[in-house]
């Protein structure tokens, strides 16, 4: 899990965008992962439309990855690939 430190009392104001899921196929989901790459756990998968708010993104490896928490649960955050998101 994430660890973020706030130091301000404006902490639950951190800037996001909603994106929405894409691009994943009929019967695929988008991995939502623990850190930005292939290489870390997943935490769970996401179907196509899949509400998310964008945090930050970094590039790793060539591929772009973005924090994101689920619009309808902010708790579960993870990284997914940028490349599947719309919206933001």
């Amino acid at each position: 899990m994430l660890a973020v430190l706030c130091l301000t009392a404006t902490c639950g104001s951190i800037a996001t965008d909603r994106v929405f899921v894409e691009r994943t196929g009929p019967d695929e989901l988008l991995k939502l992962r623990a850190g930005p790459s292939l290489q870390f756990n997943v935490i769970l998968g996401l179907p196509d439309g899949t509400a998310l708010n964008q945090k930050s993104c970094v590039t790793e490896l060539g591929q772009r990855w973005c924090l994101v928490s689920l619009a309808d649960a902010p708790g579960i955050s993870g990284y997914v690939s940028a490349d599947y998101l719309s919206g933001g």
